[in-house]
């Protein structure tokens, strides 16, 4: 008599494996691992690179301030992913502007103005010599506080608000405030946190969360305006 596999005389189906839980398909969540690392150089300075656009791989110089925080690559990386890449004639403020990281990747890819706004001149210098070294013809330097910058700015003028406080300060809300009011409707507002921000959080300021994600201790959002 031939044998018969015990396979073959098994009724119980393999268990399954579990379902993956479904993505939600409002705000899209990223968890990256790799903070800002300075590549130290004499006087415990560091550099940071541009990653995209006409000035990929340029050097930033990131002075040894206390609390001067780049944002770090991978995650401007993943923003301007976010944002598609192409910025051409797109009007943009860096309001916290520190070694000019955010701005200048902006305008490397394409942004029509960029306004950096910064008010520790210990970093003002760097930011100029570097707008002159990229001749960043679109891009303005401005001493000064980052959130009456853009009370200043018309309504609705601006396409991409780059947020970016120092993280121990009290300057989200009246950030973000006078931000909804400079951003066009269908702009973005970029926020750079020590904490995730909620759409009730957001919601009361004008904004809504359209993407997340988490590099070490910084979390960064995009924002689009609440119709």
């Amino acid at each position: 008599m031939p044998k018969t596999s015990s396979k073959a005389l098994s009724k119980t189906p393999p268990p399954r494996k579990p379902a993956k839980p479904a993505k939600s398909k409002a705000a899209k969540s990223t968890e990256l691992t790799a903070p800002f690392t300075r590549t130290p150089h004499s006087g415990g300075k560091g550099e940071i690179r541009i990653i995209g656009g006409q000035w990929k791989r340029s050097l930033l110089p990131v002075a040894d301030v206390p609390g001067l925080r780049p944002t770090p690559d991978r995650v401007r990386e993943t923003l301007f992913n976010w944002l598609g890449q192409d910025l051409t004639g797109w009007r943009c403020a860096d309001v916290f502007g520190g070694c000019g990281a955010l701005g200048f990747e902006a305008a490397s890819r394409g942004a029509a103005s960029v306004l950096i706004v910064e008010n520790n001149p210990a970093l003002l210098r760097p930011l100029q010599t570097t707008k002159e070294r990229l001749n960043a013809a679109a891009v303005s330097i401005e001493r000064g506080d980052g959130v009456a910058a853009l009370r200043r700015c018309a309504p609705a003028s601006l396409d991409l608000v780059l947020l970016d406080p120092p993280f121990d300060s009290a300057l989200y809300e009246p950030a973000l405030q006078a931000a909804a009011s400079a951003t066009q409707a269908e702009g973005h507002v970029y926020l750079e946190a020590p904490i995730a921000w909620t759409d009730e959080q957001l919601t009361p300021l004008g904004f809504k969360l359209h993407r997340y994600l988490k590099a070490g201790v910084v979390h960064s959002h995009l924002l689009h305006r609440v119709p």
